[in-house]
């Protein structure tokens, strides 16, 4: 049983792709109660009411509030402006 939850957010075919679905359409964001969206490059689940984004690890969400980011940090990380530049228009 253990093993089985990394199937939840894993990419690619089988029946954890449908779970991952279901799952997301279920969770929300712990701070705003806002539906979160899974983001395939930072493999998280952002929530855009706020702008934090929750890290997925080994398939699991960790949806805790202190391990949330903002999504400005993780941009000045990247070093990328654009997004900077985006949520300041």
């Amino acid at each position: 049983m253990r093993g089985s939850f990394v199937l939840f957010f894993k990419e690619g075919g089988g029946g954890g792709s449908l779970i991952g679905k279901v799952l997301s359409d279920i969770l929300v964001c712990p701070l705003s109660k806002q539906p979160l969206r899974h983001c395939q490059d930072s493999q998280s689940l952002v929530s855009d009411a706020i702008g934090v984004s929750f890290p997925i690890v080994n398939g699991i969400p960790c949806l805790v509030p202190k391990d949330g980011k903002l999504l400005e940090d993780q941009a000045e990380l990247k070093g990328d402006d654009s997004a900077l530049a985006v949520s300041e228009s």
